[in-house]
């Protein structure tokens, strides 16, 4: 069996401060190096960047020519970060955090539990 991998889970968060209701995860990634990480987020913010606000915008910007540099140190010392932007009364905020990804039990060769037999498909419409 392969030994568990180092990685990072990174996830991006939108959040309604007007209406409070609950954050609502747009996007998940898993990146096998801290690099890999801060660059899913690099490239999302100079996507987005035109299409905020100035203050958002600003905040882009920062974090890409500044926080990114800090971001990837704390990564490579194994520590969770957060990136926020809050264009008008929405905030995106992307977390990246260190992880083990386990390998994946494979379906031939292998006993797999009792419970993977009881699972049924639901049927399809």
């Amino acid at each position: 069996m392969k030994p568990p991998r180092s990685g990072y889970w990174c996830e991006c968060w939108t959040e309604n401060l007007t209406t409070r209701q609950q954050p609502a995860l747009l996007a998940s990634f898993d990146a096998s190096s801290a690099s890999q990480a801060d660059r899913w987020i690099s490239i999302a913010l100079r996507t987005i960047s035109p299409a905020l606000d100035a203050n958002a915008s600003d905040e882009a910007w920062e974090w890409l020519c500044e926080g990114r540099i800090e971001t990837r140190q704390a990564l490579l010392r194994a520590e969770p970060c957060t990136v926020p932007v809050t264009p008008a009364k929405t905030r995106i905020m992307w977390t990246i955090r260190p992880v083990l990804f386990l390998p994946l039990a494979h379906r031939q060769g292998t006993e797999l539990p009792a419970c993977a037999n009881e699972f049924r498909p639901r049927p399809t419409d």
